[in-house]
């Protein structure tokens, strides 16, 4: 089952006793002034065709813990007649704007008769805040100007659901999919749809938006995004994406996200039946120390994370380590992700950690944050002060994690839990395999530690 440690949980939104449910969550760390938003879906029933409002909880992050203030109603995230679904907020860290994308459904059309009719009633909008949550704009439908003609041929989209990113270049990036319409009609009836993720994305700060080409070859549906710097200097962004063949898909995209390679399936991230949404978030690995030998190839992870030196890139050591030879390299990307961990079910929620995202086969076993039913979650990386060090020396790296959980059912509440990376990397069990002889020399070369599980 994984570690019996459990991270504390904090629960955001709970079903009422009239019946409403909060589903499909999705967050967002606003690290300038420390404040992460909560978003959910609000429903009169668990139903999808039940969905009605976009409602938001606003924290402020003090060290190690988060004071949350009430819930409320997103008012301007609405169209008439339609209902809001899929919140995907994403961060202009350049014009300190907050974009929350949502899809508007038209009455109360459920996904699954859209994919059936090809009748698309979906619609792409999103609103904005200019101070961290506390105000909303009025809402904009970009449906006509970004999709155009192209949704005649999509049966229904949808966002996200989850985070979107930011890359280094300020290009914005929405996670997406959509059911495309391979074939018109076949007596009379809907032939055949087949499900694409893909990205929509705008180079000028939310005024202009497009969208990418789809992952080609393996059905996709839900996905989130995280842009990978590589030790060789090399940048690659790689997409993770729910898929009904039993496994997750990823896919790699060499110039962010206009174009996908073609996905393979992860099969050490298993899907339930039907599959279920799950988070990814990256973050920049720490730098090691290790003594300058000729006989020194690859150290377990445990000991390596005990010889970190910093988070921030100043190649200082942790204080008694002046004796010791330095040896820094290049930091690359790892990241993090969370999903049930049982391919049975939606059940006992987990995180997972890959080194080398790129290498479908380098994702450890999953700690186990929360025992019991647990669906849709979203994660959130929290970069803390240069000098928040744990007793152990490793940066006090923090992730946050909101999950859908319940004791009987997966949707009676949705959850935050905070973590470190000291946490994550004391509780998922790893350890190093033996890589042939010329793998084992790459690696060497790179600097990374080969762990795999």
């Amino acid at each position: 089952m994984g570690s019996r440690h459990f991270p504390a949980r904090t629960v955001l939104f709970e079903r009422e006793l009239s019946g409403v449910t909060y589903r499909v969550p999705a967050l967002l760390y606003i690290p300038c002034m420390a404040k992460l938003l909560a978003f959910a879906e609000e429903r009169l029933s668990t139903d999808d065709a039940h969905a009605n409002l976009l409602v938001l909880r606003r924290g402020t992050f003090y060290r190690n813990y988060v004071e949350w203030e009430d819930m409320r109603a997103l008012e301007t995230a609405t169209l008439k007649h339609h209902r809001s679904m899929n919140p995907c907020p994403v961060y202009d860290e350049f014009t300190g704007i907050v974009f929350l994308f949502f899809t508007a459904v038209l009455g109360k059309t459920p996904e699954a008769y859209q994919i059936i009719t090809g009748q698309n009633v979906a619609r792409l909008c999103y609103v904005s805040s200019s101070d961290q949550g506390l105000s909303w704009s009025k809402v904009t439908d970009l449906t006509q100007q970004v999709i155009g003609r192209s949704i005649t041929d999509w049966a229904t989209f949808a966002l996200g659901p989850g985070h979107g990113i930011q890359l280094k270049s300020g290009r914005l990036l929405v996670p997406a999919y959509t059911y495309h319409i391979d074939c018109k009609e076949c007596f009379g009836k809907l032939c055949k749809t087949t499900p694409h993720s893909f990205t929509f994305y705008s180079d000028d700060h939310g005024q202009r938006w497009r969208f990418g080409e789809f992952i080609p070859n393996l059905p996709t549906v839900e996905c989130q995004m995280v842009s990978v710097d590589e030790e060789d200097g090399s940048n690659v962004l790689y997409c993770n994406a729910r898929s009904p063949m039993g496994f997750r898909v990823q896919a790699l995209s060499t110039d962010d996200g206009a174009v996908f390679h073609l996905g393979q399936l992860v099969q050490r991230l298993v899907e339930p039946p039907h599959g279920c949404h799950g988070s990814i978030i990256g973050f920049p690995a720490p730098l090691f120390y290790a003594p300058s030998s000729p006989h020194s190839h690859h150290h377990e992870i445990h000991d390596s994370m005990s010889s970190t030196v910093s988070c921030g890139g100043t190649g200082q050591p942790e204080p008694g380590a002046a004796s010791k030879s330095i040896v820094l390299f290049q930091t690359p990307t790892w990241v993090l992700y969370s999903h049930p961990t049982s391919s049975r079910s939606r059940v006992n929620m987990g995180v997972y950690l890959s080194t080398f995202p790129s290498d479908a086969d380098s994702w450890t076993e999953p700690w186990v944050i929360y025992e019991g039913p647990s669906a849709y979650s979203d994660l959130a990386y929290i970069e803390l002060p240069f000098s928040e060090f744990s007793a152990t020396g490793i940066p006090a790296i923090a992730f946050a994690c909101l999950y859908e959980n319940g004791t009987r059912s997966p949707y009676e509440q949705i959850s935050f839990s905070l973590f470190t990376l000291y946490d994550v990397i004391q509780n998922i069990p790893l350890k190093v395999t033996s890589p042939d002889p010329k793998h084992h020399l790459d690696k060497k070369k790179r600097g990374r530690s080969c762990v795999t599980s």
